[in-house]
C-alpha cells in the first residue's frame, strides 16, 4: 500500500504541511515512521481522512449553500476576460486552476473582480482519473 509523507498529504488535502502536522499530532490522522524516521500516512487512512474533512467542511450556518453540486473549489479570482456577451473567469483553488466560461451579465451580477474570493463548483457527466 502506498504511504504519503506529511508534505505530500498536505498537498493532496490542499493545506499547509504545518496544518497536516498539527492534525497528525492531535491524532486526527494516524501516522507511522519509516526507516529514516519520516512520518508517513497510509493511503487508505489518508483517503478516509480526506472524505471526513470534506463531509465536515462548511457545516456551520455561515457556509450553508443550497446546491446539488458537490465538487466545490474555494479559491481566488486570478483573471477575468470580458467579451461583449461572454466572459472567462479563472480561479486558483489551492493547486487547481479552474476556468469557467459564463455570460458577461453573470460576472457583473456577481460583482466578480480579480483578487476576490469565489468558489468554483463543478458538475460533470464524465470524470477521468489518471494514475500518477
Amino acid at each position: 500500500m502506498q504511504s504519503y509523507t506529511i508534505g505530500q498529504a498536505a498537498r493532496l488535502l490542499g493545506v499547509s504541511p504545518d496544518t497536516a502536522r498539527r492534525w497528525a499530532d492531535a491524532g486526527r490522522v494516524t501516522t507511522h515512521r519509516d526507516e529514516a524516521g519520516r512520518r508517513l500516512i497510509d493511503g487508505r487512512d489518508l483517503a478516509a481522512f480526506s472524505v471526513e474533512l470534506a463531509r465536515t467542511a462548511g457545516t456551520g450556518d455561515e457556509d450553508a449553500s443550497y446546491t446539488s453540486v458537490r465538487n466545490a473549489f474555494p479559491g481566488i479570482v486570478t483573471a477575468i476576460k470580458l467579451g461583449d456577451v461572454a466572459a472567462q473567469v479563472e480561479i486558483q483553488a489551492g493547486p487547481h486552476r479552474l476556468v469557467s466560461l459564463l455570460t458577461r451579465e453573470a460576472v457583473e451580477e456577481l460583482g466578480l473582480e480579480v483578487g476576490m474570493e469565489a468558489t468554483a463548483r463543478v458538475k460533470s457527466t464524465n470524470v477521468h482519473i489518471d494514475r500518477v
